[in-house]
């Protein structure tokens, strides 16, 4: 990874975390925490690597939510020990998130701070409130902040696949493509249309170099 984008991934974290907790301890109720740990690992999906499926909107925003109420309503169950309500938080969010299609590595994260803070020890009505204030609160201006970011300084977010460059004879169809997705033993965090425009890149470069066209730096 160069410099740039390192500072400018570093610089989006600043404002994204700086948003989301000034809008958390504005709106969040005075009893309830303006930010959670897990945001921070949102924002380093979202600003470091916003082409991930991890990283995208419904990813970061549905799957920070759902996996924080999961792990608030294992915390309401009585008499599971610590350490087994923890891996059942995370597992049924991890679960939970597959099956909405928002597979985000943080929201077990949030899993598991829901049950360590244990909202329900402050009533029902805590464990309510917390997969809401702060965690999706925090996930939406996380969000939004993003996109802002991101636009403003030249970048698409969310991420949108750019059309492969027609190339001679490509020797992969997209359908391909997606067939050896499915057969690999072990799912990749990347899109189809990404790796179609990296064969269709790699069989230009080919085709410019049995040209003896040298690649511009």
């Amino acid at each position: 990874m160069t410099k740039t984008p390192s500072f400018r991934a570093a610089g989006g974290s600043l404002i994204g975390i700086t948003l989301s907790c000034l809008a958390g301890a504005a709106i969040a109720p005075a009893a309830a925490s303006s930010i959670v740990a897990p945001i921070g690992a949102s924002a380093v999906l979202a600003f470091a690597v916003p082409s991930s499926p991890l990283a995208t909107p419904r990813a970061i925003i549905l799957g920070n939510t759902l996996s924080a109420a999961i792990g608030a309503g294992v915390s309401c169950l009585p008499g599971i020990p610590l350490p087994l309500a923890s891996g059942l938080a995370v597992m049924l969010a991890i679960a939970a998130m597959f099956a909405a299609r928002a597979l985000h590595p943080p929201g077990g994260a949030a899993a598991l701070t829901a049950v360590l803070a244990h909202p329900a020890a402050h009533g029902m009505g805590g464990a309510l409130l917390f997969p809401f204030f702060p965690v999706a609160l925090n996930s939406v201006i996380l969000t939004v902040a993003a996109i802002v970011f991101h636009r403003a300084t030249g970048h698409v977010y969310p991420h949108v696949p750019v059309p492969a460059p027609a190339v001679p004879a490509p020797h992969f169809t997209h359908s391909d493509i997606r067939t050896a997705l499915e057969r690999m033993p072990d799912p990749l965090d990347v899109v189809p249309g990404d790796i179609e425009q990296l064969l269709a890149l790699a069989e230009q470069a080919a085709a410019d170099r049995r040209r003896g066209i040298r690649p511009a730096t």
